[in-house]
């Protein structure tokens, strides 16, 4: 949990390519209203990359078991290096390439890994797909002590012009998509970069 909330802390620096176009948030110093960047979005990041990857075994004990070197040499082990990084290639194609909203394309990005992921990693699909869904059960739970600790917030803060504009219970449609994208997506990275498997106890 603490390795892969540190390494992926480091996207907070995207946070630019979200303020105003996605939102425009509050932040201390002004931050993000002034230069793009806060410091929320590294606590964000953070915070929300450990609870993706350990929320499946917190629920269900597992146990870690090293892939076999047999194992690694199937030849879907060959894209292994591309399924780790395709989100961000997904990603990059679509922001540089397309009018989409960052949402849209950071959502895509990590479904596609996703499924990249998938196809090398067969063996964490179960995970990949209930992480998926409890992540976006907490996500939402989080999300409905925001809006009712603060009415109002998200129509002040979220761009909705430039989303769909939907929300479902107070909480935007896109939310949601990026919930379930990044617990689908994010669940498995440390297991696919370690070479690791899991197992229920």
């Amino acid at each position: 949990m603490l390795v892969v909330s540190l390494w992926t802390a480091i996207f907070g620096i995207t946070e630019p390519l979200f303020v105003p176009e996605y939102w425009n948030p509050p932040s201390l110093f002004d931050l993000a209203h002034r230069t793009g960047f806060d410091l929320e979005s590294f606590l964000f990041s953070f915070g929300i990359a450990g609870i993706a990857v350990i929320l499946y075994e917190w629920i269900f004990p597992t146990q870690h078991k090293l892939v076999s070197g047999t194992e690694r040499r199937h030849i879907r082990h060959r894209y292994h290096l591309w399924a780790i990084i395709s989100a961000p290639i997904i990603f990059s194609v679509l922001y540089f390439l397309t009018d989409l909203n960052v949402i849209y394309s950071t959502s895509i990005g990590l479904i596609g890994g996703g499924f990249f992921t998938w196809y090398c990693r067969p063996d964490l699909k179960n995970k990949m797909i209930v992480s998926a869904f409890l992540f976006t059960g907490l996500y939402f739970l989080y999300f409905l002590t925001l809006i009712a600790a603060y009415p109002g917030y998200v129509e002040q803060v979220w761009n909705l012009k430039a989303i769909s504009g939907k929300l479902i219970l107070g909480i935007p449609l896109e939310e949601y998509m990026f919930a379930f994208s990044f617990g689908f997506f994010w669940s498995s990275i440390y297991e696919h970069i370690r070479w690791h498997k899991i197992m229920l106890k």
